[in-house]
């Protein structure tokens, strides 16, 4: 069963999603250039505070509680006591481009908490074999809004139409860490229908996704929790495919990515 991230520092809707299986809830703290990099895009802006760690945990009874930290910095100690302090289960580095910068995040952490790096930047994926074995992660996450951004891509998932996502799959699977990757819509919602997301997901065994803000929409689809049924019911459904039919969706669904991306202008 994947994992579901939900991004959130509502402490009534995270009980809700504490009473589902399978969810991780996600508190996002970064904020060091993360309105310059996505300046223009309609992406998420966190406005979470540090005491939202604390209002959050205290809520949850069986998820866990993942925290998105700025990027190294002066303040990253301090940053980083703070959010263990408040009951952080998990810390996710965002915004690296070395192994170094891992490193030293792995050294401020000290193994009191796993780590997920948030692979985001070309750099950091043409050094992944450099940084892949860093004491203290538990999973890698590749982050494709910025990471497409870092490569040049036109559209955000060509990064998987390209192989790279496999290729840190691969990597993260060879060093027996957990690996997810980017958002996913509604099942048959999104440029790239949630559907499509969710069968490269069970291809690559990833462990884990952000939901999209569409999963709040109030409409017909439906509440929350029976989206997130949905969605289960078609994780269930797609891991009964043989290795045939997986591969004719791979390619069915990287030909689908192509031609969004070809009718996309080129990126800014």
């Amino acid at each position: 069963m994947l994992d579901l991230l939900q991004i959130t520092n509502d402490p009534a809707f995270a009980r809700r999603c504490d009473a589902l299986p399978g969810m991780r809830l996600f508190v996002d703290l970064e904020r060091m250039g993360k309105a310059e990099r996505q300046a223009g895009r309609n992406t998420f802006i966190s406005a979470h505070q540090l005491a939202d760690v604390a209002r959050i945990k205290d809520v949850l009874t069986q998820a866990l509680l993942m925290v998105r930290v700025n990027p190294l910095h002066e303040g990253t100690r301090a940053e980083v006591d703070a959010v263990l302090a408040g009951g952080a289960d998990l810390l996710m580095l965002p915004m690296f481009f070395s192994a170094a910068e891992l490193a030293g995040f792995s050294a401020i952490v000290a193994g009191r908490r796993p780590i997920v790096p948030l692979l985001e930047t070309a750099q950091a994926l043409a050094s992944i074999d450099e940084w892949i074995a860093t004491p203290g992660l538990a999973e890698v996450f590749v982050g494709l809004n910025d990471l497409h951004l870092s490569l040049g891509c036109r559209f955000m998932f060509e990064p998987l139409a390209r192989g790279l996502v496999d290729r840190v799959a691969t990597a993260a699977g060879g060093h027996g860490l957990r690996f997810g990757f980017g958002g996913i819509a509604r099942l048959d919602e999104g440029l790239l229908p949630g559907r499509d997301v969710l069968a490269e997901h069970l291809r690559l065994k990833s462990g884990a996704v952000i939901l999209s803000r569409t999963f709040h929409n109030i409409d017909s689809a439906g509440s929350f929790e029976e989206q997130v049924e949905a969605l289960r019911q078609a994780e269930q459904q797609l891991a009964g495919r043989n290795v045939q039919q997986m591969e004719a969706d791979r390619e069915r669904i990287h030909g689908v990515i192509a031609l969004i991306a070809s009718r996309m202008g080129q990126p800014a």
